[in-house]
C-alpha cells in the first residue's frame, strides 16, 4: 500500500517544466506544456487537412475530413438541440482536446487531465458558457428571475447550483483518472504480467474517450437547459 500511495502521488504530481521571468516568475507546469503540444498538433493537422479544399471534385482526404466534421457537429448538436446548436464548435473542440488528452499517455506524455488545475479550468469555462448562454437567450433580468423559479424559496439552491455544476464536472473528470490509476496498480500487484495489458487498453483509450464524451454531454445538457 505504501508503494501504491507513493506511485499515486508521483502520477498525480504536476512538475514545473520552466519558469517565465516576468511578474516575479510564472511557473509553467507539465500539463500546460503537454496542452501546448496538443494545440500545436491540432493546428498543424488542421493546416494539412484543409489545404486545397474544393467545392467540386473533392479528394478522398477532403471527403473523409468533411465526414468527420459533420459527424462530430451532428453528435454535439443532437445533445444541444436546435436553439443551442451555435455552441457546437466550442464543444466539439473540447471533445477533441479531451479525447487526445486522455490517450496521449500511450506515447509517453502525462495526460493534462491528471492535473486538477486543468479539469478545474475546463469546468470553469463550461459553467461560464452555460450561464452566458442563459443570459444571451433570456436577457439579464429574466436570467436573474429564473433562479426564483418555480418558487422564490429555492432561489439560494439554484444560485448554489452555479458552483456545484463546475465542481461536479471537474471532480468527475479528475476522479476518473485517479480511479483508473488505482485499479491498474492493484491489478499489476496481483498479476504483473499479461493481465494488465487489456485493462490498460480499456482505461487509457476506451474509458478516456467515454469520459470526454460524458463531460461534453453534461455541458451540452446544462446549456440546453439554460436556453430553454
Amino acid at each position: 500500500m505504501e508503494n501504491l500511495a507513493e506511485g499515486l502521488m508521483e502520477e498525480l504530481s504536476c512538475e514545473t517544466v520552466f519558469t517565465i521571468p516576468v511578474f516575479g516568475g510564472i511557473e509553467v507546469a507539465e500539463s500546460v506544456v503537454v496542452t501546448w503540444i496538443i494545440m500545436a498538433f491540432l493546428v498543424l493537422l488542421s493546416l494539412i487537412l484543409t489545404r486545397n479544399l474544393k467545392v467540386h471534385g473533392i479528394s478522398k482526404r477532403q471527403a473523409a475530413l468533411e465526414y468527420c466534421v459533420t459527424w462530430l457537429n451532428n453528435l454535439v448538436e443532437g445533445m444541444l438541440g436546435e436553439e443551442a446548436k451555435q455552441y457546437a464548435p466550442y464543444l466539439v473542440t473540447v471533445l477533441i482536446y479531451l479525447g487526445i488528452s486522455d490517450v496521449i499517455g500511450l506515447i509517453g506524455f502525462k495526460p493534462p487531465t491528471k492535473d486538477l488545475n486543468t479539469t478545474a479550468a475546463l469546468a470553469l469555462m463550461s459553467i461560464i458558457l452555460i450561464e452566458m448562454a442563459g443570459i444571451r437567450k433570456k436577457g439579464v433580468k429574466k436570467w436573474a428571475k429564473s433562479f426564483a423559479q418555480p418558487v422564490a424559496i429555492i432561489a439560494p439552491i439554484n444560485v448554489l447550483e452555479i458552483f456545484i455544476r463546475p465542481l461536479s464536472l471537474c471532480m468527475r473528470l479528475f476522479g476518473n483518472v485517479l480511479g483508473a490509476f488505482v485499479i491498474m496498480e492493484l491489478i499489476k500487484q496481483i498479476l504483473p504480467v499479461g493481465l494488465p495489458l487489456p485493462f490498460s487498453f480499456y482505461f487509457d483509450i476506451f474509458d478516456g474517450l467515454i469520459q470526454a464524451y460524458v463531460f461534453v454531454f453534461l455541458t451540452s445538457l446544462f446549456v440546453k437547459e439554460a436556453v430553454e
